[in-house]
């Protein structure tokens, strides 16, 4: 069923300060005002990575949301990868870094997103969903590994990784959405959308 209110001219909100989402909506043809949450992310805690992510997604929108007085529809993400049943987001620093990728070498994790969407037109209903795509990592050496990090790319994201950057070579494959491991996945936003009673092409511009 489609709402009848035009989405057309509501505004959408990305409640993430992350360059590669908003790349990854603007490039589908979104886009959003982005509002940080300031959410403290070390605080919140969870029973999984799998939740540890939506629930971080969650408070992000909500946080955001809160903020908020119009019809805006916010979109709250987060990511952690999953590693050894551990969730593991941005490194806390050059060292964490280095230990991250000689321990991720060789082998494969799960990069867990949560997504959250919120229609403040709609009296604040919300609807939420975890992305997860397996990822197998390559093999680089020492070297490179100590190049990579003092890029300071991967103190910057989630895993220490990402696809659309400076790591790219160092991962053998995914299985799952690549939009997911950069940080928000497109087909599951739709879903999302559409469960709000949402066209996510009505969003266009």
């Amino acid at each position: 069923m489609t709402d009848s209110r035009s989405a057309r001219t509501r505004p959408l909100v990305l409640a993430s300060a992350s360059p590669a989402r908003l790349g990854l909506l603007k490039d589908a043809g979104l886009d959003p005002r982005v509002v940080v949450s300031g959410v403290d992310e070390e605080a919140v805690s969870a029973g999984s990575p799998a939740e540890l992510a939506l629930v971080l997604a969650e408070a992000k929108a909500a946080a955001v949301a809160a903020g908020l007085s119009g019809d805006e529809v916010v979109i709250g993400c987060d990511s952690v990868l999953e590693l050894d049943g551990q969730a593991l987001g941005k490194p806390s620093d050059a060292e964490d870094a280095t230990a991250r990728w000689k321990s991720m070498r060789g082998r494969s994790g799960v990069l867990r997103t949560g997504h959250c969407v919120i229609d403040l037109g709609a009296g604040g209903r919300r609807v939420s969903a975890t992305g997860s795509t397996t990822v197998h990592f390559g093999t680089p050496d020492d070297d490179e590994i100590a190049a990579y990090v003092a890029s300071g790319e991967p103190l910057a994201v989630a895993g220490a990784f990402t696809l659309d950057g400076r790591s790219a070579p160092f991962v053998e494959g995914i299985e799952g959405d690549s939009g997911n491991v950069i940080g928000l996945s497109l087909p599951l936003l739709r879903r999302l959308f559409a469960d709000l009673g949402l066209r996510i092409t009505d969003f266009w511009v």
